[in-house]
């Protein structure tokens, strides 16, 4: 799956995908509030994909679905970092964080303290001058 990953332009081809299986659901009769939408960080992406998607996620969001990220502990952390699994916390942060930053609704992680903690940070940060 990861051996050469190709896509004319990675975003669009995701978001057309969606498109498509969006409507397969509706017309199989899943209700729109049974749809999440996924882009699949590490799932037959390169790195630079897997940047592009966590950049770009805004662009999901689009669909009117709500975006899952799943990006804790991922390949693409250890590779950037040079580091192993056991020691991806830092680096998993930081995408949880963008990916809250860039629209993401849910995400599937390993460090639920941490990363909540993140998010509470980044969520001060966007709702700054809002109540007054």
């Amino acid at each position: 799956m990861q051996e050469n990953p190709s896509y004319g332009d990675v975003i669009e081809d995701i978001l057309q995908y969606f498109k498509d299986q969006i409507d397969y659901a509706r017309s199989q009769g899943i209700a729109d509030e049974q749809i999440l939408i996924d882009p699949g960080i590490g799932f037959g992406k390169t790195v630079e994909h897997n940047y592009r998607i966590i950049k770009d996620l805004r662009q999901f969001t689009l669909l009117g679905f709500p975006v899952v990220v799943g990006a804790s502990r991922k390949s693409f952390i250890g590779k950037t970092l040079d580091l192993p699994v056991g020691e991806r916390l830092e680096g998993s942060l930081a995408v949880a964080a963008l990916s809250i930053w860039n629209g993401a609704a849910v995400l599937r992680v390993h460090d639920v303290k941490e990363t909540k903690e993140a998010i509470s940070m980044v969520d001060a940060i966007r709702n700054a001058g809002m109540t007054g």
